[in-house]
């Protein structure tokens, strides 16, 4: 095992690192927020907030760990920490000679995959670092790692906050004006933390809606359209013979006919329409106010469109429309379009079927 090193300015950083006063306090919801958003995005079963001090480093937020503080010698995060404004990703911790031999790596905790950014004073010190870990060998997409800088520097912001809120609180007399400045940081926090919630709910290579955010939107359409009695429509699709694009063209040309695909069901689809990717090459269309002979007319512009795509080869569509029903659920509702989707694919692909 490798130690840390220490870093050459270690008297100013630990000296920056107390005058935020958090070390030893209680859990707070911001940071447990941040961690699980983290977590949930990186699919990791284990996280923390970790600040590191002359001899350990404590967990301001954790998760699927059991200690709150462990030694600095054998942290990964004051490794870390001694590149503040780059990533760190450790994508097998057996195979590399800082930690194969490393308590946490060898011990119950059993990290094989660790990948942290540092959390960064306003004058440039690294204070330790936001990470996520897993009992598997594994990477990072790049997608993952820009969610990861980004909620490091969340963090990093609620940090400030509280160091600013203490000095406001000690300088500020004049309690409107205090009010005011606390809102705004307040405010801009919460906004930042929304649109990183908003991006759990996008596909990170088209930019539609993912399947999460589909199934949140199919559960009010549906129940909008038995409150007032009007239509929806619902349309599976799926590109025909994907694979053999990906084996024989690369999957970076696979995965442009996936943007591209996307680009087009976007500029086809009206206001109040939703185009998802749910999975692959499979999309999803939802429909509102859309009656069965207005769905099929725009599933078949969209299926005679696919093969006009600027991609490499050309490709086709299937697809299967469903209407909903006074009794229908989500689940049966979406059944039904899947089910004709399958029913398109095996009767030749490149077709649209329809509710019977």
């Amino acid at each position: 095992m490798i130690k840390p090193d220490i870093p050459l300015n270690e008297n100013e950083r630990i000296a920056a690192l107390k005058r935020y006063r958090i070390l030893d306090t209680l859990a707070e919801d911001a940071y447990d927020d941040l961690l699980n958003i983290l977590a949930g995005i990186c699919g990791a079963p284990m996280g923390a907030v970790t600040l590191v001090d002359e001899d350990r480093q404590w967990f301001k937020a954790k998760l699927g760990l059991e200690v709150s503080q462990t030694p600095r010698s054998d942290s990964f995060c004051a490794h870390a920490m001694l590149q503040p404004s780059e990533l760190m990703v450790v994508e097998d911790a057996e195979r590399d000679p800082r930690f194969f031999d490393n308590p946490l790596v060898t011990g119950e905790t059993n990290i094989r995959f660790y990948a942290g950014a540092p959390l960064t004073s306003s004058d440039g010190h690294a204070l330790g670092a936001l990470c996520v870990m897993d009992h598997e060998p594994r990477r990072l997409t790049s997608f993952q790692k820009s969610a990861l800088s980004a909620l490091s520097r969340q963090a990093s912001a609620l940090m400030e906050l509280r160091l600013s809120t203490r000095e406001l609180r000690h300088q500020l007399s004049e309690r409107e004006w205090y009010e005011e400045r606390l809102q705004e940081h307040r405010d801009a926090l919460e906004l930042q933390n929304a649109q990183l919630i908003a991006q759990t709910r996008a596909d990170p290579l088209t930019g539609l809606a993912n399947r999460r955010a589909f199934n949140a939107q199919l559960d009010a359409e549906l129940a909008r359209s038995k409150a007032l009695g009007s239509p929806l429509a619902l349309a599976m699709c799926d590109i025909d013979h994907f694979k053999k694009i990906n084996d024989t063209f690369g999957h970076p040309a696979g995965d442009q006919v996936l943007i591209e695909l996307a680009l087009m069901l976007q500029q086809a689809l009206g206001e109040g329409a939703m185009a998802a990717r749910c999975g692959g090459e499979e999309f999803a269309l939802l429909l509102p106010q859309f009656d069965i002979a207005d769905a099929s007319a725009l599933c078949e512009s969209i299926r005679l469109t696919t093969p006009m795509l600027p991609v490499m080869t050309p490709i086709t569509l299937s697809l299967g429309l469903a209407i909903a029903h006074a009794d229908d659920t989500p689940e049966n509702l979406y059944r039904r379009a899947d089910k004709l989707l399958y029913a398109a694919k095996e009767s030749g692909r490149n077709r649209l079927m329809l509710d019977s």
